[in-house]
């Protein structure tokens, strides 16, 4: 499972940004929060259903 986070920057035209904010407030969900849904479900279209296995069962061992 993820074990650490990453920062994703990105540009957004301000208007289109709180039209999402005020969207996420409706389904009580941060921002944050639907960007990752929205990064599971394109990750899930394009690998399959077993993409968590492909993409967690690659990673390095810790130290």
């Amino acid at each position: 499972m993820e074990k650490r986070t990453a920062r994703l920057t990105l540009l957004v035209d301000p208007k289109k940004k709180e039209a999402f904010e005020k969207l996420c407030d409706l389904e009580d969900l941060t921002p944050s929060q639907k960007i990752r849904q929205f990064m599971r479900d394109y990750i899930e279209e394009h690998m399959g259903p077993d993409w968590r296995e492909q993409v967690f069962t690659s990673e390095e061992p810790d130290t």
